[in-house]
């Protein structure tokens, strides 16, 4: 899923690194913003992206020599809004591009994209559909986490078909092999990592739901209402949370 290092033409990688680049840098000040606006949500900040570097650095086999991974931006996407997962999937990809040699330094501006981007706001524009529609808000990071993951596999397989297109077939052709290639270990990944999420997001209802009501999860989550944090009457802070949500 990550593209290798060296892998992609100069000109391949020196165009995705320009489409990236304002996304992060907007993303940079998102976050910035954030922190400065509430302090309390440098912890977050720091679970979410603890919680992206290790999923994302999960690599199981899959066909022909490949390997998949789950990505990890569901979470934070939901909490925070794609822009500072831009930032935050950056962060991730330089670390495991220098410390794990999980993709590289030339292709990072094509690996941000499909996880940093792409992956986060289809992922989030679900979510708020999603919540219109009064579906329950686990089923609606459900659907969230799932895109995010799927979508990063999807872009990556079109970066990897317009550098590589078939010489007799042409681009959508190559994309389809490389769809197929991942398809297997990729989508059952996609379901895991959504449940996961999802567990992870019930905790977090539970023990954190000040820190998500200041951050404007609660805010975004209720575009078609939503439910009292689980275990209100059992934490008071979910309780003073609960009553600004109604």
């Amino acid at each position: 899923m990550h593209i290798a290092e060296g892998f992609l033409p100069s000109v391949h990688a020196v165009a995705w690194t320009a489409v990236a680049a304002p996304f992060v840098i907007h993303g940079a000040r998102e976050v910035i913003k954030t922190v400065r606006r509430t302090p309390e949500a440098g912890v977050l900040l720091g679970v979410v992206g603890a919680f992206t570097f290790v999923m994302s650095a999960i690599k199981l086999p899959s066909v022909t020599g490949s390997s998949s991974h789950p990505t990890g931006t569901g979470l934070g996407t939901i909490i925070f809004r794609p822009p500072v997962m831009a930032f935050i999937a950056t962060v991730v990809l330089i670390f495991q591009a220098l410390l794990l040699a999980h993709g590289g330094l030339t292709t990072l501006g094509a690996n941000v994209f499909s996880m940093g981007v792409a992956g986060p706001w289809v992922a989030y524009g679900a979510f708020v559909l999603c919540r219109r529609v009064a579906v329950p808000l686990l089923g609606a990071v459900f659907v969230a986490a799932f895109l995010a993951d799927l979508v990063t596999y999807l872009v990556t397989s079109a970066q990897l078909a317009l550098a590589f297109p078939s010489a007799e077939h042409g681009v959508w052709y190559s994309m389809s092999e490389f769809l197929a290639v991942f398809a297997i270990t990729q989508i059952p990944l996609a379901i895991v990592e959504a449940l996961i999420v999802v567990v992870i997001v019930s905790v977090l209802l539970r023990i954190a739901s000040r820190e998500l009501d200041l951050v404007g999860f609660f805010r975004r989550a209720r575009l078609a209402g939503v439910e009292p944090p689980t275990g209100a009457d059992d934490n008071p802070a979910s309780v003073e949370t609960t009553e600004s949500v109604r």
